[in-house]
Order: structure tokens, then C-alpha cells, then sequence
């Protein structure tokens, strides 16, 4: 498989000269630096690209052409916004880029309580606390309609975590949650944030699966007549959040967005911590089922906690992901393709622990230098040993 590595531009702590190091070939990264409702030019994607093959790398996935907000909530501007995305979408693919990962929840990105969890070893990772999150729910943001959606066990539990922190810790919590993550577009004040979940007081699952079908209905062609392959990710965590719904969380969600508009152009990342994280997702089930339409794979894991709403990045080889079965089924998938002419099938190690010198360099939560290398080095092991053991 063709190994990646998610970079986020000139101003990310690690250098592509590094990166070739790591035994990636291919760079994921975006113009972060374009707002979502503005094109992405030839010249500006031309530019990034030059500088990426000048390491010797290649520009192979883009992550993210980030979907608007307006196009989400399905507002009166949304086919502005699809026309401007679908000329992004035409740029890329003029200079040469034809994989798109992108997501489609709403307000926030992927969502955790502790940014540098303590490890057993050492070693930093990320998290989602249950008890954490409820707190800020219901006593941080206040959320309207909370109190409905905690049993009483849950209320109890975050109030006597919250009465653990102080306001520095309560700050921490807040900007955690809402203050932008590595790759997001978005970022919020805690009154801000309010106001984005206002507008989506009544938009339902049904209601926001309606907006991405129309979404894809709109794009898929385009992508499809420009040679771009669209790589949808799953929600993170997998499931509703704050009263928001989510829809690309489960099997049946990845079939909806297949079916909706069936095309070669429309595909799904296969992200084995997202997915990974709901018990009733069988990963292995679900890599052979998706193969053809897998266009991307995440490969982390994640390990759910004594309370199952909790988990943490486990180590890439460990948690609840069987990765070795993962791998060899999108090994089997790559070789089907090899024998029919299908396109390459890109992965990327995502979310490694903080390890070593990691500390010492200010990079993104999740995307160390050593961290990412060891997860890289270890996939690209397992992958070998299928290869070799399966011939």
C-alpha cells in the first residue's frame, strides 16, 4: 500500500525532510490557510505541491477541502458554496491530485476531553472522557436539553469531577472541546459555540443525512467527470454529541453514503479508530465488505474504558482494533486491484503517542514525529508479514 503522512503545511514543526525519513512516500495535507467559502487556485495548490516534491515526496491525498457550515444546515447559500467547492475540486484534479478526504459533522471536528493523556509508559495520548464531557455538557456550556440525555449516575459523576478542577482546569476543558483541533477550520469562544449549536436546533439525523445526500448529488458528478475520488470520514467519535446528530458512524451509515450516489468518485476513508471505537462495527466485516470503495485508510487504535462512551489512542498494534486482520484485508483488496487495474490504496499512521523527544517539539495533539513513526513502522511490518504469508 502506498504509506502517507498527514503534514499541515510550512508552518508544521515537522519538516518534510523528515518525513522522507519516516519511509512515507506520500504527503496528506491542505491550504489551511483558505477560508471554506473561497476556491483553492491552480496557482496556490501548484505552489504546495512544488514545495512537497522538492523534499521528494508526493502531494497524494488532500485532507480536507473542508465542507461549509451553511452546506451542513442545508441554508439558502449552500449551492454558492457547492459550486465553489466543485471548483476546487476541478483545480486539484488539473494539477494532478485526485483523492479527497473529507468529513461531515457537525460544528466540530473529531472531539476529545485530554489532549495529553499519561500512559502506563510514559508515553502521551489522546482521550475522550465520558465524565469529562458530560460535565462540560451540562455545567461549562449549559447546554439546553442537557439534563435530559445524562442518567442521574452520569450528572453525579460530572459534578464531582468539575468540583476537581479549578478554573485553570475548567478553561483547559473548554478550549479542549471547542477551541479548534489539528485540521479544523473552525474555532470557538464558549458564547460562539452556543450560538453555532443554535443552528442546529432543529436538524435531525434524517434532516442532516438529507443535506449530505444533497451535498453528494452535487458533487459526486463532478468529481467523477474530473477523476477525483471522494473519501468520506467517519464521525469521531461515532455517534451524537451535544445535542448534535452525526451519520457516518456505523456500517450502515458507510452504505447509505455508497448508495446514495454510486460511483467509482464515491468512496469512504476507512478510519479503524473512529470506527473502531462502537463495539457493533466489526472492522474486519467492514474493510472486506467496503474494499472497492475504500479510497483511504486511517490506521490507529483505539481502546474503549470501563465505561465504553470512554476511550484513549491506544498503541497502533494494540487496543480494540485487530489490526492485523485489518491489514489483511486491505492487502487482499490492494491485490484485487493490482489484477484489475484499480486505483493504489493509500493509508496513513494517525494519532501516534507523544514519545521521546516529541515533547520537546510543539506539534499538533496526535501527530508526533516519533510517535507517528513507530505507529508507521509497525503497520508497514504487519503489512509484510501478510504479504509474504499470503502469497
Amino acid at each position: 500500500m502506498e504509506h502517507t503522512w498527514r503534514w499541515f503545511g510550512p508552518s508544521d514543526p515537522i519538516q518534510l525532510e523528515e518525513i522522507r525519513q519516516t519511509g512515507a512516500t506520500g504527503i496528506v495535507t491542505a491550504l489551511h490557510d483558505v477560508p471554506n467559502d473561497r476556491v483553492w487556485t491552480v496557482q496556490a495548490i501548484h505552489e504546495r505541491k512544488a514545495m512537497i516534491e522538492a523534499a521528494g515526496l508526493t502531494w497524494s491525498i488532500v485532507e480536507s477541502v473542508p465542507v461549509p457550515e451553511a452546506v451542513k444546515r442545508g441554508l439558502p447559500e449552500r449551492d454558492e458554496l457547492i459550486a465553489t467547492y466543485c471548483q476546487t475540486l476541478k483545480n486539484l484534479a488539473a494539477c494532478g491530485i485526485d483523492t479527497v478526504c473529507y468529513n461531515f459533522m457537525p460544528i466540530l471536528d473529531w472531539t476529545r476531553t485530554d489532549l495529553s493523556h499519561a500512559l502506563p509508559d510514559g508515553a502521551r495520548a489522546l482521550r475522550f472522557d465520558q465524565t469529562a464531557f458530560a460535565a462540560f455538557d451540562l455545567y461549562l456550556l449549559a447546554r439546553s436539553g442537557a439534563e435530559a440525555e445524562y442518567s442521574d449516575a452520569d450528572k453525579r459523576k460530572a459534578k464531582e469531577y468539575l468540583a476537581t478542577l479549578d478554573e485553570s482546569g475548567r478553561a483547559t476543558l473548554i478550549d479542549t472541546l471547542i477551541a479548534g483541533l489539528p485540521g479544523a477550520e473552525e474555532h470557538y469562544t464558549l458564547v460562539q459555540f452556543r450560538q453555532a449549536l443554535e443552528g442546529y436546533a432543529h436538524i435531525d439525523a434524517e434532516a442532516l443525512r438529507e443535506n449530505l445526500g444533497y451535498f453528494l448529488r452535487a458533487i459526486i458528478p463532478v468529481a467523477e467527470e474530473a477523476g477525483i475520488r471522494m473519501a468520506i470520514h467517519p464521525d469521531d467519535p461515532p455517534r451524537p454529541l451535544l445535542g448534535l446528530p452525526r451519520v457516518v458512524s456505523t456500517f450502515d451509515d458507510a452504505q447509505w453514503v455508497i448508495d446514495c450516489v454510486p460511483s467509482p468518485a464515491n468512496g469512504i476513508t476507512f478510519c479503524t479508530g473512529s470506527y473502531g471505537v462502537r463495539e457493533d462495527n466489526d472492522l474486519i466485516a467492514m474493510a472486506r465488505h467496503f474494499g472497492p470503495q475504500i479510497h483511504f485508510a486511517h490506521l490507529r487504535s483505539t481502546q474503549r474504558e470501563a465505561d465504553p462512551r470512554s476511550f484513549h489512542e491506544a498503541p497502533h498494534l494494540s487496543g480494540d482494533v485487530d489490526m492485523v486482520g485489518v491489514i489483511h484485508a486491505l492487502v487482499t483488496e490492494e491485490r484485487r486491484r493490482e489484477r484489475e487495474g484499480g486505483a493504489r490504496l493509500p493509508l496513513r499512521p494517525d494519532h501516534g503517542h507523544h514519545i521521546l523527544d516529541d515533547r520537546q517539539r510543539a506539534t499538533a495533539p496526535g501527530y508526533p514525529l516519533y510517535g507517528r513513526l513507530r505507529g508507521l513502522a509497525e503497520l508497514r511490518g504487519v503489512e509484510t508479514a501478510v504479504r509474504q504469508l499470503t502469497l
